[in-house]
This record gives C-alpha cells, sequence and structure tokens, in this order.
C-alpha cells in the first residue's frame, strides 16, 4: 500500500470515530417525559412549590432532556390516589409525605416521621449511614416504587385550637386532623384523628367538621388562616419531629433509567431536601411573630405530664407496628438505634450547645 493510501484510510477512520464520539451525546439527550403528581394544592408555599422547584430542577439539570408534566393534587388524581396512580405506571413520580401511606403499611410512616422520632439532621444520618434508604428500597419495592427524600419541614407545631390544653384528658371526643402515626397516638389518648389533605383543612376547621388540626409551622399555618378558627397555637409537636417529604417513582421506570439519569434525579431531589429545610428555617420564626403580634394567636407549650402521656401511647402505638410483620419491626428496630445512637451525639452537640448559648443570652 502506497504512503498516500495509508494517510487516507488513517484519516478515515479518525473521522469515523469522531463521528462515533459526536453522535454519542445525540443519542443521551434522549428525551424523557415524566408524568409527576403530588398530594399538595399548586403554587402553595414550601411543600407545593418544593415539589415544583424539584421538577424544574429535573429540566434544568438535564439540560431539559427530563420534561416534567406536573400536576397538583386534584388535577390527575386525588391527592392520597399518587402512590396508585405511580405505582400502577400511569405516571412516573410522585411527591409526598410517605406516611400518607401508612393504611397500606405502618413501615412507610418511618420515611416521613414518627412520634417521638428523628429531626431533619438525625433523619439524614439514619437514612444516609444506618440503613434507612435500604429499608425505604425493600418496603417501597413491595409496591413497586423506588423512593428518595425530596425535602424536610423541620420540627413541626403542635397544632391549633380552640381551647386550652391543659391536659391529656382534654383530647377525649377531640376529632382532629393529624396524619400519620401521630394520628393513633391520640387516637390512644381518647381522640378522634382524621387524615385530610391540605386544601381541606381548612373549609373543614372552619365548618366545625373538625375541632383542631395540626399543618406544618408559622409559615404555612399563616397562609392557611387557621387563626381565623382556632386561637390556641402549641407546640412542640411530639408527632413531626422533621418531617421527610418523598419522591416515589415507578420502580420499573426508575431501573430502565441510564446511571446518569438516576444521579440527576438523586441531586435533583437532595438539592431540594437541603433548600426546603433552609426555607422553612429561616421563615417560620418571622411568620411566628406575625401571628402573635397581629392575628392575637396565643403560643402555648404543652405541659410535661401531657407530654408524658403522648410518650406512653407512642409506645403503644410502636408494640402495635412491631407486631404488625417483620418489615415492620426491622425498621422500627433500626429508627431506635439511630434515634439511640445519632441522638446521645445530638445531646452533645447541638442540644448542649443550644442551651448554653441561650443561657449565655439570656433567651
Amino acid at each position: 500500500m502506497k504512503r498516500r493510501d495509508v494517510l487516507k484510510t488513517g484519516v478515515a477512520a479518525a473521522l469515523g470515530t469522531a463521528g462515533a464520539v459526536v453522535s454519542a451525546p445525540a443519542i443521551a439527550k434522549k428525551r424523557i417525559e415524566i408524568n409527576m403528581v403530588t398530594t399538595w394544592p399548586r403554587d402553595f408555599p414550601g411543600l407545593g412549590t418544593g415539589a415544583q422547584r424539584f421538577a424544574k430542577n429535573l429540566n434544568d439539570m438535564s439540560d431539559g432532556r427530563m420534561q416534567v408534566n406536573y400536576f397538583a393534587a386534584g388535577e390527575r388524581v386525588k391527592a392520597f390516589d399518587s402512590l396508585d396512580e405511580v405505582s400502577s405506571g400511569n405516571a412516573q413520580i410522585y411527591h409526598a409525605g410517605d406516611y400518607y401511606w401508612k393504611g397500606k403499611h405502618p413501615g412507610w410512616a418511618y420515611f416521613t416521621t414518627v412520634p417521638f422520632g428523628l429531626t431533619a439532621t438525625e433523619f439524614n444520618a439514619w437514612y444516609r449511614y444506618g440503613g434507612g434508604e435500604a429499608l425505604h428500597d425493600e418496603l417501597a419495592g413491595e409496591f413497586g416504587i423506588k423512593g428518595l427524600p425530596c425535602g424536610n419541614t423541620g420540627v413541626q407545631m403542635g397544632g391549633w385550637f380552640r381551647k386550652e390544653m391543659n391536659s391529656a384528658d382534654d383530647f377525649k371526643g377531640l376529632k382532629m386532623r393529624m396524619p400519620g402515626l401521630g394520628g393513633d397516638v391520640l387516637a390512644k389518648l381518647g381522640a378522634s384523628p382524621v387524615s385530610l389533605p391540605g386544601g381541606q383543612i381548612y373549609e373543614n376547621l372552619v365548618s366545625g367538621s373538625i375541632d383542631a388540626t395540626e399543618w406544618v409551622g408559622p409559615w404555612n399555618d399563616s397562609i392557611m388562616k387557621f387563626y381565623e378558627a382556632a386561637k390556641y397555637y402549641y407546640y412542640p409537636g411530639m408527632h413531626e419531629p422533621g418531617s421527610s417529604l418523598n419522591i416515589g417513582m415507578n420502580k420499573k421506570w426508575w431501573d430502565g433509567l441510564s446511571k446518569t439519569d438516576q444521579l440527576i434525579i438523586r441531586a435533583a431531589a437532595e438539592t431540594e431536601n437541603s433548600t426546603m429545610l433552609a426555607e422553612y428555617n429561616a421563615k417560620n420564626g418571622a411568620h411566628l411573630a406575625k401571628l402573635i403580634n397581629e392575628q392575637g394567636v396565643k403560643l402555648r407549650k404543652f405541659s410535661d405530664d401531657t407530654y408524658d402521656s403522648f410518650g406512653e401511647a407512642a409506645e403503644e402505638v410502636f408494640a402495635e407496628v412491631r407486631s404488625h410483620s417483620d418489615l415492620a419491626k426491622r425498621i422500627h428496630d433500626s429508627f431506635l438505634k439511630a434515634r439511640t445512637e445519632v441522638g446521645n451525639w445530638a445531646n452533645i452537640s447541638d442540644v448542649e450547645y443550644i442551651r448554653q448559648r441561650n443561657r449565655v443570652l439570656g433567651v
């Protein structure tokens, strides 16, 4: 073969290789259309806007390859039908609090929050390094779902009441909106817990269909105008000390994604997980002041005796959860181990520092 022919062959081969390199991104840029349902009203601050922000981030982080069709509660399916919609494959992603599904299996509650549970930082430690995600995968997999944390509201308030709650006896006969295992705790005290989507709480409270409600915290609660029907605002909430919100994805769809696209979704969920918590912590204080100073809300703290009763009732609820199934027991035992180990460190670090800071500053 002549030198000129060798050069031509080499150039052609090089161009062919270059062509393969150039064409690869075109293949990788296949458009992915995603139907996403949620349990939140559209544009509702924090919960709804956080879910919408996650959807937008998916689009932006994938350079537009992931096109999300976002549906707020009631726009495609009812709020509490979101799990079934994704499990069936009719939608690819939901955004919700997984404790809404506790009626299907009590273990779901632990991946949002449970009474006397984990704070946001404790939850993240358990989920990522304490076996939480593996247990979430096992449970969610039974329903055809892959879940991930995607937002956190932090420590929530105890609720809105029309009267002062001086003891645990005041909960007897009370109709109160409270989902998850927290509602089961109230039932042990003689209350009638009600699970309602956020968009239906105000009307039920004003009409008297419920006597009391919890929602999130001062920022969200002031927007919902619960103070128009109930003036006593109690803290701290034993039922939701660090409420993790979740995305749930159709597992078959998730498994079919490339590793790159799975990492993009994880990154978008992690971004929202930290962003939402920061937003709630930034806004709750100012809105609490407005509720007290402008709306005449009366801030009250649950008595130690009342909290003791919450604790006793919670232990009864946990015993029932553990007896449900082997998986429920393993989830609870893993959670308990994290609450002890991570919580002990938090007592030495965060809790003790804040106590000393408040003492020095006279807070």
